[in-house]
Order: C-alpha cells, then structure tokens, then sequence
C-alpha cells in the first residue's frame, strides 16, 4: 500500500475507529477521556449489620395497636446507691472466748459438747492438777499447825494466869498461832486462785483430803462453738488451741472482699442487708463495723466487716452471703419502669412519648441505678410528660422497621 496517498483526513477518521473498538473491548471506565455513564457510578458502601437510621423518630399507631400500649405521666422514684458483695459469715471473734486451764494438768472429765448453750460460771471440764494438789496439800498442813498452835496457845494463856507459865513463853506461844494463823489464810488464798469455793476449800479443810479436779469454767454466757477437750489430753497451762472456746452467737460477721475502686463507699456504720440461699424469703440487718485498712496487693481488694444480729441463732460459720450497702442517702429521681426503656441496636437507650396516644415520639435518654422495677432517668424526659410503660418495643420495631423498607 501507498501511505503517502493518505490523507490527515483519513487518518483522523482511523484513529476514531479504533479508539471506539478499543473501549467497547475494556469497557466503559477503562476507555481514556471517557467519563463512565451517570447510572453505572458506584454505589456508596453500606454498614454491616446496622438498621439504616429512621427517616423520622414519630410513630403513628392506629386505634387497634394503641391498645398494646400503656402509658403513665413521668413520676418520682427513691434510689439509694446500693454497693452489692458477696461475703461469708463467720462467728463474731470479739465475742469468743478460750475456756483455759490455768495449770498443767491432764482433762478428766468434759460435761458441754459443740452447740451447747453454756452460762457464765458453769463446769466445762475438769483438769487432773499436780498443782493444785500440791496447794490443797498445804492447805491441809496449815490447817493443822494452825490447830496445834491454837490450842498450845490456849494452855499457855491458861497456865500463865495461875502463875505456872512465864510471860516469855506465853509471848512465844501467841507467835506461833499468828504465824500459823497467817499460813492458813495464805494457803486459803492459793487454793481459791485454783477457782475453789470457799465451801470446798473448808470441806478440805475439815476431811483433810486434797482433791487434785481443777474445774474450769465458762468465762462468758453463750453457746460452745468449738471442743478440742477429750478425757486423758494433757493441757499446758494456758495452752493453745483451747480445750473449749465459748461465743456470745447473738451476733455474727460478715466478712467480705470489695473492690478496690468500690472501697470508698464503704464507712463504719452504714446499714447492711444481707440474704443468704438457705433463707431466700428473709433479710438478715447489721452494720459496717469495720473497713480494712489494707489492699491485697495480689487481689486488689479490700476487706469490709459487718455485724449482723442473729438473736435466733439461725446463721451458721461459712455460710455464704449476699449483701447491699446504702453508700449514700436515698434521693428521689426521675423514673420509669423497666418495660418503658429501649435499648437499641447502636446501645442507647430509649423511651417513648405521646400526647395523644396515637402519635409517639423516639427520645434518647441516659440512664442511672435501676432498683425496684424502675430505672432511674437523668436525662431525655421532663417530669409529667406521658411515657409509654409498656410496648416500647413494639414501637421502636415500628420505628427502624418502616426505615428499611
């Protein structure tokens, strides 16, 4: 072919040809110069398991799905900043008391057992004493030289007026029976320490036996809540664990772990109410009695101590416990009951309002505590209005419903 007898025209016309081919081979948007068409632009992306936002917050019911709905005027409710825990009960370790042997001894004889009710003054146990025999023992001695020097002192007394007893023995004689006299009510005195009445240390007096039973008695009226006492142990004086441990169980604790960050709101004093799953019908009343003063650096808890009032005895060591503490005053607040709050799809809550009972609107509202059934609003209604109080469910499918269709 001759390309010198081609002319610009023809050229031009080629090039318009191929470039034509040329886009309807790699489609519209790859053609260069070539704007894609208006109704083939890319569409914008939508958002995943969202419902797209309503055209309008007003639902509009007919006479037949208002009867759904129930409705009320916004009113007050009283909340009280409850903090809630879960503590154990424990017997009140203020109260409880180890019934000690003073002396060293092996038990002879236990008269109480776990549960018992004990008064103040009564025989636990008895203690086989060495000790005390020894004092009992010395006792009977005393007694007897007192005796002896008492009735030598007599015939002196006797003689001495009659002439036949000079002044110095007379003065001799009546040393001895004070001294004697100071031995008695010294030996008296060391036997009683033993715990012994003054009726059984004159019975050892008059039979001349010593009787080594050291009885030990309850320091304090309550209920026996632990026994190590068997006949044949052999006790320390004073030693640890005690034989028998006696606690005033009018009273228990409640011994709890609350957070750290709650800490705070715990003082000495604030009222606690507590329950427990073996009584799920009763609630239990005590107080904050004390607020630890250290952090478990392992837990980051703080402990918090309660004395509840159990004068029935029901509450037992280690039962489980769940309890609520006012942290502050009651205060009366803006309310509404829980089946009156929405929350939607995006997490916020909701509530609805009417003036007609026909038309409602879609309010966002913030919330606070929810006791008692209802929820405490700060925000989104005012006092008085109208508030739907039960259905607002039904209208908020209602509402994101007709804004998908």
């Amino acid at each position: 072919m001759n390309y010198r007898n081609i002319t610009p025209v023809a050229l031009a016309g080629a090039a318009a040809v191929a470039g034509l081919l040329v886009g309807r081979l790699l489609g519209p948007h790859s053609a260069p110069g070539v704007a894609p068409p208006p109704t083939q632009a890319a569409a914008a992306p939508k958002s995943v398991g969202s419902s797209p936002p309503p055209a309008t917050d007003v639902v509009t019911l007919t006479a037949a799905q208002a009867k759904a709905v129930s409705t009320a005027p916004v009113g007050t409710h009283t909340f009280v900043d409850l903090r809630t825990a879960v503590g154990m009960i424990d017997f009140d370790q203020n109260t409880m008391v180890p019934a000690l042997s003073n002396y060293a001894g092996k038990i002879i004889k236990v008269w109480v057992d776990v549960g018992d009710s004990v008064k103040a003054g009564q025989v636990l146990y008895s203690v086989d004493s060495a000790d005390l025999l020894q004092a009992e023992t010395a006792l009977v001695a005393a007694a007897g030289t007192y005796q002896v020097t008492t009735a030598a002192l007599e015939r002196a007394t006797a003689l001495h007026a009659t002439g036949g007893f000079s002044q110095k023995d007379l003065d001799q004689a009546l040393a001895d029976q004070h001294t004697a006299d100071t031995a008695l009510q010294a030996a008296r005195a060391t036997v009683r320490v033993f715990g012994k009445s003054e009726q059984e240390i004159d019975r050892v007096v008059k039979t001349r036996k010593a009787d080594s039973a050291l009885l030990v008695l309850s320091p304090v009226s309550g209920r026996v809540i632990m026994r190590a006492a068997q006949p044949g142990l052999y006790v320390q004086a004073a030693g640890l664990p005690a034989p028998i441990v006696v606690a005033d169980v009018a009273t228990v604790w409640l011994l709890a772990t609350v957070p750290e960050s709650d800490s705070l709101s715990f003082k000495v004093g604030q009222p606690v109410a507590a329950r427990l799953s073996a009584y799920p019908e009763r609630t239990f009343r005590g107080v904050v009695s004390v607020v630890g003063e250290t952090v478990d650096p392992s837990s980051h808890t703080v402990l918090v101590r309660s004395v509840i009032a159990d004068p029935n005895h029901t509450l037992k060591a280690g039962m489980l416990a769940t309890f609520e503490i006012s942290a502050g005053a009651p205060m009366a607040s803006l309310a509404v009951p829980v089946d009156g709050i929405v929350r939607e799809g995006d997490g916020t809550m909701s509530a609805w309002v009417t003036n007609d009972r026909l038309h409602y609107s879609h309010r966002i509202v913030k919330l606070g505590l929810q006791q008692d059934g209802y929820h405490q609003v700060l925000e989104g209604v005012a006092p008085g209005e109208t508030i739907v109080t039960k259905g607002a469910i039904l209208l908020s499918n209602l509402l994101y419903g007709s804004a998908q269709h």
